[in-house]
């Protein structure tokens, strides 16, 4: 936190020091070896305002397609350093999102749809892709999860085995069913207390304990939970997630 002197935010532990919420999903395409050049690797979920940070510091070289969960600033705003990878790929990429996430982003970046006006210099090159139901990147199969943020109706996803739940308040009765039998799940948990648009720790338990994944890990945590003193407190399979954590998963 800016101006902040708590023990979190002056902690060494480098897994205390978090940049703002998104994965990398890096596929092993089955793909015939004639294909793998075209086929969608690396989808990156959310351009969160620290993504230029977050390529350098793990050496991100390549981005197949984007996977939005919704428009808020810290999931959106490091759009624009995409245009790297424009460059790199010599490509336009693929983004995915529902339709008001997809309305907000060409409000918020008019410069990068409305490029008469505006000129084509050193502007991301994207396509827009409104997410109905559950589709397919090359051979990656993704299921969008309806969650509520607050009172707004957002997106997780489930890849197999694999459910992202970022930014979640609750689980609406009918996106149950689509999570059911996930392995591994990263989901919500912002701080100890309640608050309205987020998961609490120990909601975030209620939701593991009915899901009964093989392991945990909760995102989107805010300086009030220090990683060493809330992962030893939490029960076998679950953990905090940090910066720079690689899962494998089918």
């Amino acid at each position: 936190m800016i101006g902040c002197d708590c023990a979190v935010c002056r902690s060494s532990d480098p897994r205390d020091r978090r940049t703002r919420p998104s994965i990398l999903i890096e596929h092993d395409s089955h793909l015939p070896d004639s294909a793998i050049a075209a086929a969608v690797r690396n989808v990156l979920v959310d351009t969160s305002t620290d993504l230029r940070a977050q390529a350098l510091a793990y050496d991100i070289r390549r981005v197949d397609a984007i996977l939005f969960t919704h428009s808020h600033a810290d999931h959106v705003m490091g759009l624009d350093d995409v245009r790297r990878f424009n460059w790199i790929q010599k490509s336009v990429i693929g983004c995915y999102g529902d339709r008001q996430t997809l309305s907000d982003i060409r409000r918020m970046f008019r410069y990068v749809f409305d490029q008469p006006a505006y000129g084509s210099g050193g502007i991301p090159q994207l396509a827009l892709f409104e997410i109905a139901g559950p589709f397919s990147l090359g051979d990656i199969e993704i299921v969008p999860v309806p969650l509520m943020h607050g009172d707004r109706m957002i997106l997780g996803i489930r890849i197999g085995s694999f459910a992202y739940l970022t930014d979640c308040s609750s689980i609406p009765d009918a996106s149950w069913p689509l999570i059911e039998g996930v392995r591994t799940l990263v989901l919500d948990a912002l701080r100890e207390r309640p608050h309205p648009t987020h998961l609490s720790v120990a909601e975030a338990l209620e939701v593991v304990a009915r899901l009964q994944p093989e392991r945990a890990y909760f995102t989107h945590m805010c300086h009030d939970l220090p990683h060493a003193a809330t992962c030893a407190r939490l029960p076998d399979g679950v953990q905090l997630a940090y910066d720079g954590l690689v899962l494998e998963s089918d």
